[in-house]
């Protein structure tokens, strides 16, 4: 049987033209993340590279290094109570949307009740919603009940989106935990009291802790919510935002190189503890 040129040609094409498109691909792609990870971080190193800057303004061209930018944040008094009132609000509100995170996970867990589902997805609304939406409905909420803001409508705003946050991975943590664990607490007598504390809670002890990290990270950082809610004290990114406004100098540079830097060790942290779970 004879086979024309053109079958033969399309059931065996050249290697020369597939060969090349092959290659290209890979190339491509590698372009393309270079690209994406250069326009994400980029700006970041700058940041980082102008807190060493030592100029007087926070621009290039780069004039050499110094630490004097650092020292002087450190020093500045501003600066500190910033930071002290961004701890004590990201803790309270870790505290509280842990707390109540674990509760409503547990509540999904457990139990089967009408509009589960409609629930669920309410408890993931204030981290899906713009934080612009999030702030002015709360700030509007407050101003009804009356209440001064102050740094306590901040730290209920940050609980409010920090739930969904240490929800997530305490929900995923419970929906693997073997029941017959819990059976046969029940069966050598536990109250329910004990098979939480003694059984369930160290089985999903690290998938807490990581939310309440993660939930940390989000309130230590947050800006756009605490400008609604905040009241004459300022938190660290309220004190960055504010100068930014007036004079822009590598201090700010500095102050946010140190933010990253606490972020990303808490956001490695939290992963850390949830991967080894896992395995």
């Amino acid at each position: 049987m004879t086979i024309s040129p053109s079958v033969e040609k399309s059931l065996h094409p050249a290697s020369g033209n597939a060969l090349p498109r092959q290659q290209a691909k890979p190339w491509l792609l590698a372009s393309w993340t270079l690209l994406v990870y250069g326009f994400l971080y980029l700006p970041i190193a700058v940041l980082v590279l102008m807190s060493f800057n030592d100029s007087t303004i926070l621009s290039l061209p780069f004039k050499g290094i110094t630490l004097n930018w650092y020292s002087m944040s450190l020093g500045d008094r501003a600066i500190r109570l910033a930071l002290i009132n961004s701890v004590k609000v990201a803790a309270m509100a870790t505290l509280l949307a842990t707390l109540f995170g674990l509760l409503a996970a547990f509540a999904i867990y457990r139990y089967r009740f009408f509009g589960k589902e409609t629930f669920r997805i309410a408890l993931n609304l204030p981290i899906l919603l713009p934080g612009i939406v999030t702030g002015v409905a709360m700030l509007a909420y407050f101003s009804d009940l009356g209440l001064d803001l102050s740094l306590w409508t901040v730290i209920l705003g940050h609980a409010v989106f920090g739930l969904p946050v240490a929800l997530g991975p305490i929900l995923t943590r419970l929906s693997q935990f073997p029941r017959s664990l819990e059976e046969a607490a029940y069966d050598l007598g536990a109250n329910p009291g004990q098979v939480f504390t003694g059984v369930i809670f160290p089985y999903i002890r690290s998938a807490v802790i990581a939310g309440a990290l993660l939930a940390f990270t989000l309130s230590f950082d947050e800006v756009v919510v605490t400008i609604f809610l905040t009241g004459r004290e300022n938190t660290l990114p309220m004190e960055i935002w504010g100068r930014l406004r007036t004079n822009i100098t590598p201090e700010i540079a500095a102050v946010a190189t140190l933010v990253l830097l606490i972020s990303t060790a808490i956001v490695l942290f939290s992963q850390w503890l949830t991967s080894r779970e896992a395995t």
